[in-house]
């Protein structure tokens, strides 16, 4: 009997761009790439922090350079991937959230979340595949969502919109370039505990809201994305494309 064989989940000769990469989930999907094999190229724009996670990450072997990047930078986003492509993997972790009741929404707030959630994602993603295209590579692109794209969320209708919307492009990218051996998913976290999410759990209504929601009774940890998204960047998620990862705790089950 000739047994199947399990399609590998190591990323060693992969190149790795990962956006948002200088805190919380962001650096930890460099990390568990950068410890699949992967050569992972860290981007914000905080050059002083990237600085800081290149040493670590090649304090421990694994390797790894920085790339100044803003994601809401579209013609520098371009001329920057074009530059360092082509890029095996995406990753992009850079999002922006500015919570209010849907009544005071300010336009401003609505206008900078837009421009990075949405246009600077579209084109951040869109400049990988160019690179992978013209390489003739096939690639896998990666952009983190949220469960808030698949549901409503008190005082988030601006970053829900944002967040639909990245489901919706990434649909059809996946359609367009499937032929080409591009994959594109999106993954999905719950509430992810961060020195930025902090704020939330320190108010007593909204910590209750969201354990009452969290179906196996505790909140994320950045650790939860990892494995996720070296299964989605490897050749073990190979016929995966146009869909959704939910690392949700089962928020989005009912």
């Amino acid at each position: 009997m000739t047994l199947p064989k399990t399609p590998s989940f190591r990323l060693e000769g992969k190149r790795a761009l990962v956006a948002g990469a200088s805190s919380g989930i962001g650096l930890a999907c460099a990390t568990a790439l950068a410890e699949a094999g992967a050569h992972v190229v860290v981007a914000a724009r905080s050059a002083d922090k990237l600085a800081d996670l290149v040493s670590a990450l090649t304090e421990h072997g694994l390797s790894a350079e920085a790339l100044s990047l803003d994601v809401a930078d579209v013609e520098g986003t371009q001329e920057a991937v074009a530059a360092n492509g082509p890029f095996d993997v995406l990753v992009n972790s850079a999002g922006l959230a500015r919570h209010s009741p849907s009544l005071e929404t300010e336009e401003s707030d609505f206008d900078a979340v837009s421009e990075l959630n949405i246009k600077g994602a579209y084109f951040l993603t869109q400049a990988v595949a160019k690179g992978l295209i013209e390489a003739g590579k096939p690639g896998s692109l990666i952009n983190i969502s949220s469960q808030m794209a698949k549901v409503g969320g008190l005082d988030r209708a601006v970053y829900c919109a944002t967040k639909h919307a990245v489901e919706g492009f990434t649909k059809s990218m996946a359609i367009e370039w499937g032929k080409q051996g591009i994959r594109v998913n999106t993954i999905c976290p719950t509430f992810i505990l961060t020195p930025l999410t902090q704020s939330t759990f320190d108010r007593p209504e909204r910590k209750a809201w969201i354990e009452d929601k969290i179906k196996l009774g505790r909140v994320g940890t950045v650790e939860d994305i990892m494995g996720g998204v070296v299964f989605l960047a490897s050749e073990a998620s190979a016929l995966v494309t146009g869909t959704a990862l939910m690392i949700d705790g089962g928020w989005t089950a009912e």
